[in-house]
């Protein structure tokens, strides 16, 4: 992220913040223009640390990149604030108290939709699932309804890649801990005629052929926040998000 922000203009100062103490500091190292950037330490499991970080630096903009577990005092402390918030995952999910694997519990990003009125009332914007999936995804998927079809039957978000790390089997581009979180938890679907609902674990495989020279791999339901957040603002009649582990 810091290697982007330095080739733009529109902020003054950018603080990098991190548990360790270091790492801020090891990152704007490798910065071929770090004028602008600077580190602190804060443990973004701590409301009130956050607030006075924002305060302490004047933030606008309160960016979170971590792992959803830590969603809630970062947007909570974001708000506190008065600062614009963005993440790029939403809060996990919740499963249903007695039927996990049959009917939808409290699903992602739940209590941060449901605080949307009190963001308006303060006069603040907070952009959740503004990561690639969920985020960019939405976006592709609101410019071809807006621009390439007159309607759209279903919307389906699919995830898979050829990235190889030597050494490792397996290598996603996000937190492990999040894979195995959204992989093993209920795949929800979403479609108009039935709301949101559950499938198994790995349900209605399919291979697809992804472009740029990726190729054909197979792709499974898992939980996903588009399924959630596309049928929000688009019209159609299916929402669903599948993954390849391959």
């Amino acid at each position: 992220m810091a290697s982007i922000a330095e080739t733009r203009s529109f902020f003054d100062s950018f603080v990098l913040a991190d548990i360790n103490s270091g790492r801020g500091d090891e990152i704007i190292a490798k910065l071929e223009q770090p004028g602008r950037f600077s580190s602190a330490q804060v443990d973004a499991r701590s409301k009130s640390e956050i607030v006075a970080l924002a305060q302490r630096v004047k933030a606008d903009v309160i960016v979170n990149a971590c792992d959803p577990r830590l969603n809630e005092p970062i947007f909570e402390a974001a708000f506190e604030a008065g600062c614009t918030y963005l993440d790029m995952a939403m809060n996990l999910s919740k499963p249903h108290p007695t039927n996990p694997y049959e009917e939808v519990g409290e699903p992602l990003g739940k209590d941060q939709i449901s605080a949307d009125d009190r963001w308006k009332e303060k006069g603040l914007l907070a952009l959740v699932g503004m990561g690639v999936e969920p985020g960019l995804s939405n976006v592709f998927a609101r410019y071809a309804s807006d621009h390439l079809f007159d309607t759209i039957d279903e919307i389906g978000v699919r995830d898979g890649s050829n990235l190889s790390i030597d050494g490792l089997d397996f290598a996603p581009t996000f937190s492990i801990w999040t894979t195995i979180e959204e992989t093993l938890n209920p795949p929800i679907v979403w479609e108009k005629s039935r709301g949101l609902y559950t499938t198994d674990c790995f349900s209605e495989p399919e291979i697809f052929h992804f472009p740029a020279g990726i190729g054909a791999y197979e792709c499974v339901n898992v939980e996903h926040e588009e399924v959630l957040m596309i049928p929000r603002e688009i019209d159609c009649n299916r929402v669903t998000f599948k993954y390849s582990l391959g």
